[in-house]
């Protein structure tokens, strides 16, 4: 056998993080491929993420330039493996103990849609797309990230097809719903190991009977959102909703909370409230049944609907006989609001990779490139958790505010610069590599790029 040959480095940073994939790719070729769609994934977003903008190339002009024909060879036609890839980047998050996974946070199951045009693109079809929040034409993914209070990132993903676009529609051997794929992605985080205290998603998953059960009769721990309207068979004059059980629970104010316990919720950014969460006795559901429906809420007099959860868990209240009969890990009305809480985090991981590092820019038809797109968005997005977390990054620059802001889920204010401050390096570059500001500590480094300029 013969030593690989070397390719041209990336910059700074981001090539000892390439580096690390090197033996997955086996020509030269793909190699720096790799660097070069990493490196124009982590540029500024001047523009969309087009196979022409990842090259500085001028768009429809220039397509047929060799540097974007050479990504879109690499995107669509080189054999290399997107998985291996993928199994790669976690078996990095794992290893490091600044973004090693613990039983402390949650696997969280959500969707995600873009507009794509035509009908030729793998996946496309009208349905609903979350990002515009209306049935349109576009492509939906289902993923799995894993988060706690301090940190998040993607773990698998799987588009979904719609049935029209299948030779015999929902009958065909082929197709999955969602919430059929959404368990493909929780096998998939166990079989890699990957710890959580419980699996979290909303009522488009809580509601789904096949996917509560199936979480249920394997023992894996889950707090399910659940619309306040479900019904439930019960006799005429019994309660058949959650709104309905929440509206018979008593409050007079928060010194005499009546059925209600306060619970504190503690933000990334240093700040705390108080909501209130309640037990709900109906139907099957119940503080000493296998199933618990929990209510959490900011107002539990008016209950309003953006700031108030119906949650579904078999986690046995820590008080329950079942609390010492199962190998589930008991958890009070705290505990649950907490680990739903963390579900905010999925879409923070969303807003990040769409609106700076080009989640659904693709230029691609295929299934196998979009794939490819999608995995490497994410290795993008894990590069910013690696540098972010090196101890040469904190020595390289301070953390700013407007660090600060994204490590706390905010969109940072522009700098400006203080009377007397020049903003520019105090030493010339030795080698080329990403400045300094870009390693600073934050999970997404492409926020600290923009601002006013230097003077």
């Amino acid at each position: 056998m013969t030593k690989p040959r070397s390719c041209p480095p990336a910059p700074g940073p981001l090539e000892a993080f390439a580096a690390r994939f090197d033996d997955l790719f086996a020509r030269v070729a793909q190699r720096r491929g790799f660097r070069a769609y990493l490196q124009g994934l982590l540029l500024p977003r001047d523009r969309n993420k087009t196979l022409t903008a990842l090259v500085g190339a001028e768009p429809i002009v220039q397509a047929q330039a060799a540097a974007v024909q050479q990504v879109q060879w690499f995107l669509s036609e080189s054999r290399w493996n997107a998985e291996a890839v993928n199994e790669r980047r976690l078996s990095l998050l794992c290893a490091d103990p600044a973004t090693a996974p613990t039983d402390e946070g949650v696997l969280i199951i959500d969707d995600s849609g873009d507009r794509k045009s035509g009908s030729k693109t793998d996946h496309v079809g009208r349905q609903y797309l979350g990002s515009v929040g209306k049935i349109d034409n576009g492509v939906v993914v289902v993923t799995s990230v894993w988060a706690d209070s301090q940190r998040y990132y993607p773990l698998h993903l799987c588009p979904y097809t719609p049935a029209a676009r299948l030779p015999q529609g929902r009958s065909d051997p082929t197709f999955k719903t969602k919430p059929q794929i959404a368990r493909d992605l929780v096998d998939q985080a166990r079989e890699a190991g990957i710890p959580f205290a419980a699996i979290v998603a909303d009522s488009f998953y809580g509601d789904h009977l096949e996917f509560e059960a199936g979480l249920h009769a394997t023992g894996l721990p889950y707090v399910l959102a659940v619309k306040p309207s479900k019904g439930h068979w019960a006799p005429i004059e019994a309660l058949h909703t959650p709104e309905e059980a929440a509206a018979t629970l008593h409050w007079e104010r928060a010194a005499a909370p009546g059925d209600w316990t306060p619970v504190a919720r503690h933000f990334r950014d240093g700040h705390s409230e108080v909501w209130w969460a309640a037990e709900l006795v109906f139907a099957h559901y119940g503080p000493d049944r296998p199933r618990r429906l929990v209510v959490v809420t900011t107002d539990p007099h008016a209950l309003p609907a953006t700031s108030t959860w119906y949650l579904v868990t078999n986690l046995p209240h820590p008080q329950a006989t079942r609390a010492q009969e199962t190998a589930l890990s008991p958890a009070d009305l705290a505990a649950i609001t907490r680990l739903y809480g963390l579900r905010n985090w999925v879409e923070q991981s969303y807003k990040q990779q769409k609106e700076e590092l080009g989640w659904a820019d693709y230029m691609v038809r295929s299934d196998r490139a979009m794939r490819r797109h999608w995995q490497l968005v994410v290795c993008a997005f894990t590069f910013c958790w690696t540098a972010a977390s090196t101890p040469a990054a904190t020595e390289a620059a301070a953390p700013s505010a407007s660090a600060t802001a994204v490590a706390r889920g905010e969109k940072p204010a522009a700098r400006r610069a203080a009377p007397g401050q020049p903003h520019l390096a105090q030493r010339p570059a030795g080698r080329a590599e990403l400045a300094g500001s870009l390693v600073a500590r934050a999970p997404h480094l492409v926020w600290l790029d923009h601002g006013t300029p230097a003077r």
